[in-house]
């Protein structure tokens, strides 16, 4: 392929890429010179899926095979949904006049009562002695994020490697057959700035164990990379601008009373791109093999009654 044949196929995905609403998980590598087809859409879920196991990847996201709604699945989509509304709702102006009684008083009642009502309490707490500590520092003006719940879309492509792997993660070493251009999406709960630098925190409704340090860097990354990569228009319907830099991130797991914030690490970033690139792999390759492992997967996978591995498991 000359360079002008290449400009024109990067001129044509560009139209078909500003008209398209829609991507796709059942990609086609082999077809990706094809304006008319679209490209690989990729989620925070999607590769934390395809990490948990790239059979159930398959299973849900090329497939599209339904699943079960769990009980920890309502548990978070209600929880998410009530602190999003906690924010959409908070008045600075009538908390700031507030005694610290008054304060807790006031994130109690908006947090829902009738749904898990002791984790309500955990989070209106802790809400309430953010707000406190907020006004004792003359900070209160960073105490509400700067978006709730925001939507955002960017391309980037990812070269073909190599990819030498890390060991301590058990990453191998591959490389692709050529650099693709992805469409990457998520919502990201909420994004905080302080002293200029914004700080996007992830809020989950889970147990909280320190192996999940990893995964969280790497969640947290995908969103720096959310943010970094998205055009100025999608930056601005969330009160963005491009200037603005990520330089930290953090995470609140209610249950375990768990908090954390640190600054942005370039390892979690390499790890994201890593695993990106490991996904298009398996695309090209077609292949998405189970990692199964009985006690997690009959207790945590919905797919395990049609899963070969499970199957095979069950019959030695």
């Amino acid at each position: 392929m000359n360079g002008g044949e290449k400009m024109n196929i990067e001129e044509e995905y560009k139209k078909v890429i500003n008209d398209m609403d829609e991507f796709t998980y059942d990609w086609k590598p082999e077809n990706y010179d094809d304006p008319s087809k679209p490209i690989l859409k990729i989620t925070k879920s999607s590769l934390g899926t395809m990490k948990w196991c790239p059979t159930k990847y398959d299973f849900n996201y090329i497939q599209r095979l339904s699943q079960d709604q769990t009980e920890a699945m309502r548990k978070g989509t209600i929880m998410h949904n009530s602190r999003e509304e906690f924010f959409n709702v908070f008045d600075i102006k009538k908390a700031e006049s507030m005694n610290n009684s008054e304060v807790l008083e006031y994130c109690t009642s908006l947090m829902p009562v009738d749904d898990y009502f002791d984790l309500s309490l955990t989070v209106a707490s802790f809400e309430a002695q953010r707000f406190i500590e907020a006004r004792t520092e003359g900070k209160i003006d960073e105490y509400l994020p700067i978006v709730n719940e925001g939507t955002f879309d960017a391309e980037i492509t990812i070269d073909a490697g190599p990819y030498k792997g890390d060991a301590s993660l058990n990453y191998e070493p591959f490389t692709l057959q050529r650099e693709y251009k992805i469409h990457i999406q998520g919502i990201i709960d909420r994004i905080f700035i302080e002293n200029g630098g914004l700080i996007p925190f992830e809020y989950k409704t889970g147990g909280w164990k320190d192996s999940k340090v990893s995964d969280m860097r790497q969640e947290m990354a995908f969103y720096q990379l959310l943010i970094e990569n998205s055009p100025p228009e999608v930056l601005a319907k969330n009160g963005l601008t491009p200037d603005m830099e990520v330089t930290h991130w953090g995470w609140y797991y209610p249950a375990a009373n768990h908090v954390f914030v640190e600054k942005k690490t370039k390892r979690a970033m390499t790890s994201v791109m890593y695993r990106i690139a490991k996904l298009l792999y398996a695309y090209e390759q077609k292949s998405f093999p189970a990692k199964f492992y009985a006690p997690m997967c009959g207790q945590w996978c919905s797919y395990f009654g049609i899963c070969p591995a499970a199957q095979e498991d069950t019959w030695l």
